[in-house]
């Protein structure tokens, strides 16, 4: 098919190489403009574009999509069968929706209509679900309101992480977004509307999201560290200075200890920090400033104590 591709990130990075390597048309890659990044504030650009530079692949970088007339021009001269969109980072207007031949399909990292917005991933790991999956939909106006297309379930696994669990869906979901365009090329798709009684959001997080609130559970917790991998990273106090927990679990471990506190240190692997109900073992984590150390070796260069207070 004849299609323009818009999107960003990694996961978007490699839905397009899916569509690349089934032998599709990409008339046109859309993708956000270069940014700084980092401490050095040098300037990056997306996954996206990487691809389509590597491919020499037509590119587009816009600041904005909306009452833009050059780019709606540019877009009906390229006559696309169909737009897909994978985490572009904005929302497409009524003129362009309508502009291709057989609208424009979203991947979407949820079973809608569970989690829609733009941290479904993030989300069912805070809220402790055993499965998600992808959604393929036609786009409308609304935010991630549109007729589903195709679905497909994935199972959370107890060690995932929003970047684990990001790669496990957009590996599913660039084949099943392949699947859902031969049907929209065979004219065999059939659409499901989403059931609006059964709704609920994802909001994007900020970097308050990754603060630890020792008074939950270590279940509760562990849910919060894994979540925020890559982004912002779960964190604590330890000493007055910021302490980022990259891995952790729950263990047994019982005392009387009030939440927050080190309760005991384990040989070779890290440390025991007791939870409003259970304890959790933390395994790896990074002191502000510093590197990443696996949590034992942040033990040797550091003075902690049984008893110690890690705080809200």
């Amino acid at each position: 098919m004849k299609i323009i591709f818009m999107g960003t990130p990694e996961p978007a990075a490699m839905t397009l190489k899916a569509l690349i390597g089934a032998g599709h048309e990409i008339v046109l890659v859309v993708t956000q403009p270069d940014r700084k990044k980092g401490r050095g504030q040098k300037l990056s650009f997306s996954a996206v574009k990487e691809v389509a530079l590597q491919n020499n692949l037509p590119l587009e970088q816009l600041e904005k999509v909306k009452n833009n007339k050059v780019f709606v021009s540019l877009l009906k001269s390229l006559k696309p069968e169909i737009i897909v969109v994978v985490a572009y980072g904005k929302i497409l207007p009524k003129e362009i929706l309508e502009l291709p031949q057989y609208g424009c399909v979203n991947v979407h990292a949820s079973l809608l209509p569970k989690y829609r917005g733009a941290a479904p991933v993030q989300w069912a790991i805070l809220k402790g679900e055993k499965e998600t999956g992808i959604t393929i939909m036609k786009l409308d106006e609304g935010l991630d309101t549109g007729e589903i297309i195709l679905q497909q379930k994935v199972a959370i696994e107890p060690k995932d992480t929003t970047l684990t669990l990001m790669d496990k869906l957009f590996a599913k979901g660039s084949k099943l977004l392949l699947k859902a365009l031969q049907q929209i090329n065979d004219g065999t798709v059939k659409l499901q509307k989403q059931n609006e009684s059964e709704v609920t959001y994802a909001p994007l997080l900020d970097k308050e999201a990754g603060t630890i609130d020792w008074q939950k559970s270590s279940f509760a917790i562990d849910q919060r560290v894994r979540a925020m991998i890559p982004w912002p990273g779960a964190q604590t106090f330890f000493q007055g200075e910021i302490l980022k927990i990259w891995q952790a679990k729950p263990v047994d471990f019982a005392s009387a200890s009030k939440p927050g506190t080190i309760v005991q240190i384990v040989k070779n692997q890290g440390f025991i920090v007791q939870a409003g109900s259970g304890a959790l073992l933390v395994l790896e984590v990074q002191a502000a400033g510093k590197k990443r150390l696996l949590a034992y070796q942040f033990l040797i260069g550091h003075d902690v104590k049984i008893g110690e207070t890690l705080p809200n």
